[in-house]
């Protein structure tokens, strides 16, 4: 083989990193598992790369065999042995351009960490779709709520949609690449990454420049692989996190913001999409708002009413307690976010509570609250929901003889409270960002875990009283201390809570169908448990929640047991 330099810029890069044949390298791009700039790579023998991290002037072995496609679409790079324990946990590929400095490690590429065995899912091709047409350069600097989440691991959410036996699945993906660009229009912050300011230490911005694009995967499960069949994927029931996990990209370092990836189903039945998204990039608020437009933008509009844009605006959003310097300088590292140890057998299952299960808890508590002679807590469906599984969590622990007096007297849960409307002045609902703050309930563990109205009492009750809490302390010192809470809370058992109902995410239809399921796969890392609406749209509350085997076992039960007392006690 020639001697070769290359040029990322005008390649497409695979699953692994391999690349293309060009002149020379000007700037280089993201991609999944670290953050590289080349210089001159000269792939004869030795080859060397520049790595801003972690590795300084490493030399690859020769890549005689590699084979080179000139060609908008490239798939796999055939390696010799030898060569593949070297080259792929470097991950070539991964740049950032030289004037880029990066944001702190750790906030970026995910990882579930297990060996279980995983589906076998065969990558075709990763291409980057950049906005169309292109903004000029842009940087957003990040706020004091933005900040909060810097640290913080990845948002996964995966839909899984059934597909007719007369699909054209081409089509589809070129639909839902086209569409990506126009969606990305008006989006174009995602498509940057969020870095260091220059000239400053402490100071975060997101940055956007032409040519800035997202990266979009390609991919196919194995027909012969039985837990990727769509019925062992979309079910409520058990599976494994490692399996699922495979459906979602990785977020590609360097400060990248946002990665999806599309994998065909065996036998051509379901498409999964998977979307990774930084959350010191917007919340849940902005990045569905985001996958709405998109797929709006797929469906082809017609007739429908054009969603609204988003407001880029981060002057909107006053700092007048300096609560930047506060948060910047005590956020939990990436590590401490990952508030849970996950296991090779990790777990993920989805409990469903249906509007009148929900009618049924907010009776339970009005009834126990009225025998009791105290107040009842205002018991909205959500506080129904949190109140229920926060209960049967407790209860799960305590079964297994977890959570008992050595670990504390209370148990703790955070869940997001949205702030855009009570900010001064109010926050656009459709404000790009981050404006959520933490509620922080906490109730006795013996009550919480007890069977029965005693528990759902005083969960609803603390889940009642934190939303209080929470919307008292906006503009007030207690803001200063959220930080300081959540890793004062984090080691004592934290349950947290992902996603809303008000996402509207089993509204979702790229033009093929509305999703027949989906999952917020990261919560497996972050003890999270993630609700959205229900997908039979009756009013009801999807809860996922991710599990070790045994405790999932326990979990199930007290579950069911509550709903069957439930429905017994009228």
């Amino acid at each position: 083989m020639d001697d070769v330099t290359f040029r990322l810029e005008d390649w497409t890069i695979g699953r692994e990193g391999w690349i293309g044949k060009q002149r020379k390298l000007l700037r280089t791009i993201p991609g999944p598992g670290g953050c590289w700039s080349l210089e001159e790579a000269n792939f004869q023998q030795p080859s060397k790369a520049t790595t801003t991290d972690p590795y300084i002037n490493l030399a690859w072995p020769h890549l005689a065999s590699v084979q080179l496609f000139q060609s908008p679409i490239v798939t796999h790079w055939p390696l010799p042995s030898q060569a593949r324990p070297t080259l792929i946990p470097l991950a070539v590929a991964m740049a950032v351009a030289p004037d880029q400095q990066q944001p702190p490690a750790g906030a970026g590429a995910s990882s579930t960490g297990s060996t279980s065995p995983r589906l076998r899912v065969h990558v075709h091709d990763t291409t980057l779709v950049p906005p169309s047409p292109s903004p000029p350069e842009t940087s957003l600097p990040l706020t004091f709520f933005d900040v909060f989440w810097l640290q913080s691991l990845p948002v996964e959410r995966l839909f899984l949609y059934h597909l007719g036996p007369d699909a054209d699945v081409a089509a589809i993906i070129s639909n839902l690449r086209d569409s990506l660009h126009q969606a990305l229009r008006s989006f174009y912050p995602l498509a940057g990454r969020v870095r260091l300011t220059p000239g400053s230490s402490d100071r975060y911005e997101l940055h956007y420049r032409p040519g800035d694009a997202v990266t979009f995967t390609v991919a196919e499960c194995d027909d012969e692989d039985a837990d990727a069949h769509f019925d062992a994927l979309a079910t409520d029931k058990p599976r494994e996190v490692a399996k699922i996990a495979e459906l979602v990209p990785p977020l590609p370092g360097g400060g990248r913001l946002i990665a999806v990836q599309v994998t065909l189903l065996p036998a051509r039945r379901g498409l999964a999409i998977g979307v990774t998204v930084h959350h010191a990039a917007c919340d849940g608020s902005g990045s569905t708002h985001f996958l709405h437009t998109w797929a709006a933008a797929c469906r082809g509009g017609g007739a429908e009413a054009p969603l609204p844009p988003p407001v880029i605006d981060r002057t909107l959003l006053a700092d007048p307690r300096c609560l930047y310097d506060v948060f910047v300088q005590t956020a939990p590292s990436s590590e401490e976010y990952q508030f849970v140890k996950m296991s090779a057998d990790q777990l993920f299952a989805t409990f469903t509570l249906s509007k009148d299960d929900l009618k049924r808890v907010k009776d339970a508590v009005a009834d126990e609250a009225a025998r009791r002679g105290v107040a009842s807590p205002r018991c909205s469906s959500l506080v129904a929901t949190f109140g229920l599984v926060w209960s049967c969590y407790q209860r799960a622990k305590e079964s297994s003889g977890g959570g008992g007096a050595g670990e504390g007297l209370m148990a703790y849960m955070a869940f997001p409270v949205d702030h855009r409307s009570r900010m001064n002045p109010p926050l656009p609902d459709k404000y790009l960002g981050n404006c959520v703050g933490p509620a922080f309930p906490l109730a006795p563990k013996d009550e919480l875990a007890a069977a029965g109205a005693g528990g759902l009492l005083s969960a609803c009750a603390a889940v009642a009283s934190s939303i209080d809490e929470a919307v008292r302390d906006i503009g007030t010192s207690s803001m200063d201390a959220w930080m300081d809470r959540l890793r004062e809370l984090v080691p004592m058992g934290l349950l947290t809570v992902a996603g809303s109902p008000r996402f509207r995410v089993y509204d979702l239809d790229f033009g093929f169908g509305r999703p027949a399921k989906v999952d917020v796969v990261s919560v497996a890392r972050t003890g999270a448990v993630a609700v959205a609406e229900s997908r039979d749209g009756d009013g009801g509350i999807e809860v996922g929640v991710s599990l070790q085997p045994a405790a999932m076992e326990r979990y199930t039960k007290c579950f069911a047991d509550a709903i069957a007392w439930l429905h017994q006690r009228t």
